[in-house]
């Protein structure tokens, strides 16, 4: 299932000189953000919870998600050239679990590694805040990887639908209503997040059965959608 030619044209193309900058602020600015508040407030383990929560994995995870996952595919749809890939020997479903495999591992790369830095300069991982918050970021990054995989196969305006989705969906309604909060990846993923620390620490509106499952089922749906969006592109190309 995973083809080492579309995994190396894939990190090319999301590792390019405009998407690595993105991919490095952000982590970069998370790390800055705990240094500074590390050394005007001391450490915390509620700050530091707030810290991460609240930037690490409300905002920056899903951002990273969309520029990992929509660039993975949307790209070559847009300028034609996924025309080239699909000529090719090589399954759609191939192609499709490549991309989802490199869009996950630059998502955690980014996400994950440098939400544990920031954890360990918050607090030294007290509580196990640094490690929860790790995990929480490492599962919605397969997550976000999936659904923004999909969105860049079915959209032209894939980037813009996952940014209104990051900021507005997760960031805003996802934090603040409580209806919306069970229908958000963030709010799944801090419900293993939850239970890692074992305490009040970090607090989710999903009980974990309930989160495993949906995250699980929305990754599988969106990975075989996203395979089934490209056959029918591919019909297309060929009549």
């Amino acid at each position: 299932m995973y083809n080492p030619t579309v995994a190396r044209l894939t990190y090319r193309a999301l590792l390019g000189r405009r998407r690595a900058l993105i991919l490095f602020l952000l982590p970069a600015l998370l790390v800055l953000i705990a240094a500074a508040v590390r050394a005007f407030n001391g450490a915390d383990d509620q700050v530091a919870a707030d810290v991460l929560g609240g930037f690490a994995l409300a905002t920056m995870v899903p951002l990273i998600g969309v520029i990992a996952g929509t660039g993975a595919i949307g790209p070559e749809i847009d300028d034609g050239s996924i025309v080239y890939l699909l000529s090719k020997p090589v399954k759609r479903s191939s192609i499709i679990f490549t991309k989802l495999i490199v869009a996950i591992a630059v998502t955690m790369v980014f996400s994950a590694v440098p939400t544990l830095i920031a954890g360990f300069v918050l607090n030294g991982n007290g509580q196990q805040v640094a490690v929860a918050y790790t995990v929480a970021a490492l599962v919605a990054s397969i997550a976000y990887s999936a659904l923004f995989l999909l969105l860049g196969t079915v959209s032209r305006h894939a980037v813009v639908i996952g940014l209104v989705y990051a900021l507005v969906w997760e960031t805003l309604f996802g934090s603040l209503i409580s209806g919306a909060k069970t229908l958000s990846v963030q709010q799944w993923s801090l419900a293993l997040a939850e239970k890692v620390t074992g305490d009040s620490l970090i607090d989710s509106e999903v009980g974990l059965t309930t989160a495993t499952v949906l995250l699980v089922a929305v990754t599988v749906v969106a990975t075989w959608f996203a395979g089934y969006k490209l056959r029918t592109l591919t019909l297309a190309g060929e009549e």
